[in-house]
């Protein structure tokens, strides 16, 4: 108000000089100059690694198997049984190799790659556990993996190396929480928009699945990041779409109400898919558990079952570019198209379980391609006349099954549209992915990175105020005590280090208590500080407006 009448009463420059200066503090509220050049500088540097780790792949994949990731199946059925074989088995023994060594020289947690969840959790949680150094080992044994042939994705690896290299840049330069989680939101729409030729779709990426945040602040560093990725990544690689659509009738009345069906039966693929990841994973913790299985010969294992997979169907090796070019010509029969679907999840259950790559996108694309397929040609059969081109379908299955699995039907959709070039079966697709992602979500319970993320501890279904309860930790908020505190007697009320702000609170209610004693363990005796609930209330609160800041402005 004083500003807009110093304005009113003041000289012409004088007005253009108070405007100017009350409009820049206006942009610097939204967001500042610092996130803006983070935000192109974090786009370059995922761009150049997008670039390295796609060459890395054609480079093992021509080694491999002769021919690069678009006529991987070729290739594979042009060598010798034991060939086809060993060079999966080998991309096995080597992805073990290089996380015992990451994990045995503290690089990263486990035995284990990661991805899109980690990058959540992060982001959820700053400055997180990603580095540079555990996002490059993670690259390199994903590249590897994805390179001999493992039925993982891409955007798995991608998105976790961006975000590395946002956390670096971050800790480098002191930027707080709230920038730091926009950095992480260009680091991801970066990593998307390189890959797969779709800045669109990256951003929206990053505001869907990443921040869970579509706040104008947000919105500009994550787009310019997004746009400076596409460009580099155009100017290195092929600036075509991933798959070549032939082609195709569409029946324009019935289109609607068949995307609806088609979508009942991607959602069930979905959940298929989920389910049987999920059970993988717990079979593996389980025979970890108990000893015995050793965590390094995981991969091996995924390395052998893909060996044999090989020799009898090398449409599932790797992402499946051929497979999927072929399912969306409609070139496959309804016998085989079956058979894929179901090697294919098979396949990718397997190396997902057994810790051979990561990411679930790109074989949602391969199994909605089949899925799209089969539907088409099933009802060709018997409407050879009346029904669109399986083409038709196979688009719609695309985003359909990969929107339900990764629990992102808006980018899925955009992504789809963007890889493909087509616009046409827009109204169908966006029934069918809405139906699928509803119930594969209704009957599993949540997307494969909430999935990943509740298997931690993290539910972020209940908003930004449960996210707070679940993040912030005693250690963070208590008030230290001296060395030569007194020590706590046997059954004494306690808080641990390490327990949620949420815990604390429930506990403290439980006990009837205003405020109790911190230990670093549950059976420590020694008091490293108090919190009280107002102490724990006044930092819930303050933290809840924050993030409305953040989610609003």
């Amino acid at each position: 108000m004083i500003a807009a009448i110093a304005i009113m009463i003041a000289s012409p420059l004088t007005r253009l000089r108070l405007w100017l200066r009350h409009s820049a503090r206006r942009a610097g509220a939204v967001s500042s100059w610092r996130v803006w050049f983070l935000a192109a500088a974090v786009g370059v540097l995922t761009a150049y690694g997008v670039i390295g780790f796609t060459v890395g792949i054609e480079w093992l994949t021509h080694i491999g198997f002769g021919e690069g990731t678009q006529l991987l199946a070729q290739g594979a059925r042009g060598l010798e049984p034991w060939r086809a074989f060993l060079v999966p088995v080998l991309g096995g023994i080597a992805v073990a190799l290089i996380l015992w060594l990451a994990q045995k020289y503290r690089i990263l947690p486990d035995i284990r790659c990661q991805g899109v969840a980690e990058v959540i959790e992060a982001r959820a949680s700053p400055p997180g556990n990603l580095s540079l150094a555990a996002g490059a080992t993670n690259t390199v044994a994903t590249a590897v993996a994805l390179g001999c042939g493992a039925s993982t994705g891409r955007e798995g690896p991608l998105v976790l190396m961006g975000g590395a290299i946002a956390t670096t840049l971050t800790e480098r330069f002191g930027i707080p929480a709230r920038e730091a989680r926009t950095l992480l939101g260009c680091s991801a729409a970066a990593a998307v928009a390189a890959a797969f030729n779709a800045p669109i779709a990256g951003v929206l990426f990053a505001l869907e699945v990443i921040l869970s945040n579509y706040a104008l602040s947000v919105f500009g560093p994550v787009t310019l990041s997004s746009v400076i990725a596409l460009l580099i990544s155009r100017a290195h690689l092929q600036e075509t779409h991933q798959f070549t659509i032939p082609d195709y009738t569409s029946t324009g009345a019935f289109e609607i109400p068949l995307g609806a069906l088609l979508g009942l039966f991607c959602g069930m693929v979905a959940w298929a898919f989920l389910q049987s990841a999920a059970k993988g994973r717990k079979i593996v913790r389980q025979l970890i558990s108990k000893q015995r299985l050793p965590a390094p010969a995981l991969p091996v294992i995924g390395g052998v079952g893909m060996g044999v997979i090989a020799i009898f169907m090398p449409e599932v090796l790797g992402v499946g570019y051929q497979a999927t070019s072929e399912a969306l010509a409609g070139n496959y029969a309804l016998p085989l198209l079956i058979m894929l679907l179901v090697m294919k999840m098979g396949a990718t259950v397997l190396c997902l379980s057994c810790r051979f790559g990561t990411g679930v996108f790109s074989g949602g694309i391969f199994l909605g391609a089949i899925t799209g397929a089969a539907f088409g040609t099933a009802l060709g059969l018997f409407f050879p006349d009346a029904i669109s081109s399986p083409t038709f379908y196979a688009m719609i299955g695309m985003g359909a099954v990969s929107g339900a699995i990764i629990g992102a039907p808006i980018s899925t959709t955009l992504i789809v549209f963007e890889i493909t070039g087509d616009y046409e079966m827009t109204a169908a697709l966006m029934i069918a992915v809405g139906i699928a992602t509803v119930m594969a979500q209704s009957f599993f319970g949540s997307s494969w990175f909430h999935y990943q993320l509740n298997q931690r501890g993290y539910d972020l279904s209940d908003g930004p105020q449960g996210v707070i309860l679940q993040t912030i930790r005693v250690r963070d908020v208590m008030r230290p005590m001296p060395d030569e505190a007194a020590p706590l007697e046997d059954k004494a009320p306690r808080l641990i280090a390490n327990q949620s702000l949420g815990e604390a609170l429930a506990q403290m209610n439980d006990a009837q208590l205003d405020g109790m004693p911190v230990v670093a363990d549950r059976d420590d005796s020694k008091i490293i500080g108090t919190l009280t609930q107002i102490r724990a209330l006044r930092t819930y609160n303050a933290a809840l407006v924050e993030s409305h800041i953040e989610h609003h402005r």
